[in-house]
C-alpha cells in the first residue's frame, strides 16, 4: 500500500484522558480525546477506552496505529494505570488487524521539533504547522496523538524510500 493511502491513527495513551489523532496525506482527519470520569473504577474506565477506540476506528478506518511508548519517572501507580490503558489500545488495534508501531517520547520530540527535549508548546505548534491547522489542536493529549501519527508518517515514508 502506498503512503498516499495510509490513514494513520496516533494514540497518546492515558487512563483519564487518552488522546487520538487520525491523519492522511499530512491532513488531520479527526482528533480528540477519550475521557473517563476520575472516580470511576479502573475496569470501567478501561472498558470506556476499549469501546470508544473501537468506535473511532470504525468511523475513521485507519490502516495503521502508531502509539507512544510509556516513560515515567516518578509516580509508578499512575504509570501502571496508563500502561493498562495502553494495553487496551494495543488489544483494540490487534482485534481490528491494524499494524502497530511504537515511538518513545524523545523520538517523537526529535522527529517533530528536531530536539529530543522539546516542550509541549513547541510540539503543538509544529503539529499545527505540519497539518496546516489554523490553531493548535486542543487538548494537549490530542495534539500529542497527532504528533505520534505524524512521526509514523515520516518513518513510513523513509522505509518506503529505502525499499
Amino acid at each position: 500500500m502506498s503512503m498516499k493511502n495510509k490513514r494513520i491513527l496516533g494514540i497518546d495513551p492515558g487512563t483519564g484522558i487518552c488522546g487520538f489523532g487520525v491523519i492522511e496525506n499530512s491532513k488531520a482527519i479527526d482528533y480528540g480525546v477519550i475521557s473517563t470520569p476520575p472516580h470511576t473504577p479502573l475496569p470501567e474506565r478501561l472498558l470506556d477506552i476499549y469501546n470508544s477506540l473501537h468506535e473511532i476506528i470504525k468511523q475513521n478506518q485507519p490502516t495503521v496505529m502508531a502509539i507512544e511508548k510509556l516513560f515515567f519517572k516518578q509516580n509508578i501507580t499512575t504509570g501502571i494505570s496508563v500502561a493498562e490503558a495502553r494495553g487496551v489500545c494495543l488489544l483494540v488495534a490487534k482485534q481490528c488487524n491494524l499494524p502497530i508501531f511504537e515511538y518513545a517520547p524523545n523520538q517523537i520530540k526529535n522527529a517533530i521539533c528536531g530536539y529530543g527535549q522539546a516542550h509541549k508548546p513547541q510540539i503543538q505548534e509544529m503539529v499545527r504547522m505540519h497539518l496546516g491547522l489554523k490553531s493548535v489542536p486542543k487538548p494537549d493529549d490530542a495534539a500529542d496523538a497527532l504528533a505520534v501519527a505524524i512521526v509514523h508518517s515520516f518513518v513510513a515514508k523513509d522505509s518506503v524510500n529505502v525499499l
